[in-house]
């Protein structure tokens, strides 16, 4: 790890480096306090771990930098595990400034970013699935992503993942056993306990289904609706963002390129896209418009088809399209899917398809933790697979079990960073914001 040590006391601002009422630095680091002492005007030997001492920062010659308030945190009382302590100081830019270069005067370091996260890890005060966390809670988009993100920091994966390393153990405990024996010294014959694996693979595989729906929403989705002109894609856009963000009027081709929005739909962060009516003719300017929309849909995770009334319905569904029809209010359409932007009425049935329509129904458990990382989805995977094959290597003998249950704890290894190499750390703690 070429980026970050364990060896030597950092620094970071962890809160939005512009005014504010208030900011907060941290340091962690053996000799942190010592270091600190000199510069600060409290008394921080003798008190308690996380208790808050009010005082002045001073720079070398004594000079006031700010009024204020110090946390100390001793040794494993802290969040990376390390004596540590946290300035809360007035959130003038020029004061972080000051700040920043009295510390790095006393030979305290700016650290890398998520450098307090992995020192955490590395001193046992989470798993790597709660360091991941971390960071998703600090980026979640909506509120769901954020309580989703809490639970994993809380341990929820790496409970499910200790209970599935002990069922194994316990297993391969019972193989092993029969390896240790000779051929005519077995105690009783040994049967592969098939019910408590499918157990074990049936939990993992349900937490592995939850990535596509917490993907969405935590990282949202795009939506783009298409139709012919007049269909009413711009009314039900404007519905749906409720804010008259694009044009309506009855003359074809009023949208000449496609607009985009952020909308909430059903609580997932969308991109949501109104495009150029299709239609033959029409100017060149709105051609390429209708150009640019086809090349939207070929990336969008769902294609709304909207039809004008009674249209005939044409458009081909390869699988992520969803068709819907305008005007309500007029065709009175209620045994299909349509709404009506004049009154509204159809409009939550239209919301609630598209949600429906970008998560699929067997990923919406609750009764599993929800993952939100490719690379807890590979481990898992990784575990249901080791699992599978030693099922069906049981023709070959104990011994060739014994090595996918081994695997199988490999891969729950990398699951929690029991297993990992320096590579993956790098590349997972360097995504972290700076403070973290």
């Amino acid at each position: 790890m070429a980026h970050y040590s364990t060896n030597e006391p950092i620094y970071a601002l962890a809160t939005p480096c512009s005014p504010s009422a208030l900011a907060v630095i941290r340091a962690s680091g053996d000799g942190v306090l010592a270091l600190l002492a000199p510069c600060f005007t409290g008394r921080l030997s003798g008190r308690p771990s996380s208790m808050a001492v009010h005082g002045y920062l001073v720079d070398g010659n004594g000079r006031r930098i700010d009024e204020v308030m110090v946390i100390k945190y001793e040794e494993g009382h802290g969040y990376t595990g390390e004596e540590a302590f946290e300035i809360m100081c007035h959130g003038s830019l020029p004061v972080i400034r000051m700040i920043s270069r009295m510390l790095e005067s006393l030979g305290i370091r700016e650290a890398e970013r998520g450098e307090f996260t992995y020192r955490a890890f590395m001193h046992g005060r989470m798993d790597l699935t709660e360091a991941e966390a971390v960071e998703e809670i600090v980026s979640a988009r909506t509120e769901r992503a954020g309580s989703e993100a809490l639970a994993r920091l809380s341990g929820a994966i790496k409970a499910e993942a200790d209970a599935a390393k002990d069922e194994i153990l316990d297993i391969l405990a019972s193989v092993e056993v029969q390896l240790d024996y000779g051929e005519d010294d077995v105690p009783e014959e040994w049967v592969f306990p098939a019910d408590r694996v499918d157990n074990i693979i049936s939990r993992l595989s349900m937490i592995a289904s939850t990535y596509s729906s917490s993907r969405l929403y935590s990282h949202g989705a795009s939506v783009v609706l298409i139709g012919r002109t007049n269909a009413g894609k711009s009314s039900l856009y404007n519905a749906i963002l409720k804010e008259n963000r694009a044009i309506v009027s009855d003359e074809e081709g009023t949208t000449r390129d496609y607009i985009e929005s952020d909308a909430s739909i059903g609580g997932i962060p969308v991109r949501l896209f109104d495009t150029a009516g299709i239609r033959d003719g029409g100017g060149s300017v709105e051609k390429e418009g209708i150009r640019r929309s086809m090349d939207l849909m070929k990336s969008a995770d769902l294609i709304v088809y909207v039809l004008d009334g009674d249209e005939a319905d044409d458009y081909p569904d390869d699988g992520n399209t969803l068709h819907v029809r305008s005007k309500r209010d007029i065709t009175g359409l209620d045994e299909r899917l349509s709404f009506s932007s004049l009154t509204g009425e159809g409009l939550s049935d239209v919301i609630a398809a598209i949600k429906e329509k970008l998560i699929s129904s067997d990923a919406e458990l609750s009764s599993v933790p929800h993952i939100d990382s490719e690379r807890q989805l590979d481990a898992l995977n990784e575990t249901v697979a080791a699992l599978k094959d030693a099922g069906k290597a049981v023709p070959m003998g104990e011994d060739v079990v014994a090595m996918y249950l081994q695997s199988a704890l490999s891969s729950l290894g990398e699951l929690t960073g029991e297993v990992t190499n320096d590579d993956v750390l790098e590349r997972l703690f360097s995504s972290f914001c700076l403070g973290k």
